[in-house]
């Protein structure tokens, strides 16, 4: 066994040890484990649903189908980030849609991805499996399900980002997009510790650039973090997606690459509270350039553009200050289901607290009419308009 493998094998029991760490997580522990199995049977005290009808669109959630499940549990994955991996199944989901109103799920591939897997070619392999399954039984698949998914393709990279593996990532985000009909592509944080924004990613940005793709960005695990005995979900998630929309300004990413649309996860981690802070060097290019950073714009503008979801964010803290920096028209509703089962145990408004930053008409916004706009084959699919 390598240095390598024995530092990772360590993290891996280290995060596995996680949950065991206080009792407070413990019970959380079987609270998300008890969840899916609630989710079927609405306690008869379950808020009544929402008034509204069904017509949220849930940007942010995610699917395990069983053969990726096995495929996890043969290469020892039973948690992700501090939580054990829930039940999912096409039917589970369409039960919470119909439980707490909303009409379709834009799913993707949460953390590990395909990183788990230790050679290109099986890397490739299960990113395939999982776009096609997502395209034929899910996004276009059968008749009870039409209109109630959308998806985002997974890519195959590894933990290690190779020149070779970016140019099968390009490749295959345009079969997703453009052969399977998929939604947009999502991407992680950072793969094995290279951010997005490093340089080895330019030829799958270029492609994403030409296909004018919704870009999701997920966090993952960082490679090394401090140990503090909690679930890294909590808040490593945050500062990993921060990190990444950090770098890609730094790197230029966002100026090069105009046409790309990125949704970053979970409200933009902590950027929306440190945005000026972290566009202090763009407004000192002398400075800028004795780091190398090649921006020498202010930043503004660029985290303006941005597009951030509300997954584990509802509350005001978190949606004052992204509309304060995008605006309300760049906030999408999310849910991070079924890793969120917890949550929700029955039925009805999945999300009161939006109703602290929003009122009705910007709700109905964030919940529907800014998905539509930036997913026009989506509400083609289920006939609808921005209403």
């Amino acid at each position: 066994m390598t240095g390598t493998e024995t530092e990772d094998d360590a993290q891996g029991l280290r995060r596995r040890g996680l949950l065991k760490a206080a009792l407070p997580l413990a019970v959380t522990t079987a609270a998300l484990e008890a969840a899916p199995a609630r989710a079927t049977s609405p306690s008869p005290t379950a808020k009544a649903s929402s008034p509204r009808g069904r017509d949220r669109i849930d940007v942010h959630c995610h699917l395990i189908p069983d053969f990726y499940r096995q495929s996890l549990a043969a290469h020892g994955i039973t948690e992700i980030a501090g939580v054990p991996v829930p039940a999912w199944s096409p039917a589970l989901a369409v039960d919470l849609m119909d439980r707490y109103g909303i009409e379709t799920q834009v799913v993707s591939v949460s953390e590990p991805g395909v990183t788990y897997l230790d050679s290109p070619a099986e890397q490739l392999a299960m990113a395939q499996r999982l776009n096609t399954y997502m395209s034929r039984e899910l996004v276009h698949g059968s008749a009870y399900r039409k209109g109630r998914f959308g998806g985002f393709a997974v890519l195959p990279l590894g933990r290690k980002v190779t020149a070779k593996d970016v140019r099968a990532a390009a490749a295959e985000a345009r079969r997703a997009v453009r052969e399977l009909g998929l939604d947009g592509v999502g991407l992680f944080s950072s793969y094995g510790g290279t951010y997005l924004g490093d340089p080895v990613f330019e030829p799958l940005l270029r492609t994403l650039d030409e296909l004018r793709a919704m870009v999701f960005i997920h966090p993952v695990t960082p490679a090394a973090y401090p140990d503090l005995g909690l679930p890294p979900f909590l808040y490593e998630f945050t500062f990993d997606t921060t990190r990444a929309l950090v770098n890609m300004l730094y790197k230029g990413v966002y100026t090069r690459h105009a046409r790309i649309r990125w949704l970053a996860a979970h409200a933009g981690g902590t950027l929306p509270y440190i945005s000026y802070r972290t566009s202090l060097l763009t407004l000192t290019p002398a400075i800028a350039q004795q780091v190398g950073s090649s921006s020498a714009a202010e930043s503004s503008p660029h985290f303006r553009g941005l597009f951030y979801d509300t997954a584990l964010s509802p509350a005001p803290q978190a949606m004052k200050s992204v509309q304060e920096l995008a605006g309300t028209e760049h906030i999408l509703f999310a849910t991070d289901w079924p890793f969120t089962s917890v949550l929700f145990p029955g039925a009805g408004d999945p999300a009161p607290q939006l109703d602290d930053t929003f009122d009705s008409r910007e709700r109905l916004a964030v919940e529907r009419g800014n998905a539509l706009a930036q997913f026009p084959a989506l509400a083609a699919r289920i006939g609808a308009g921005t209403r």
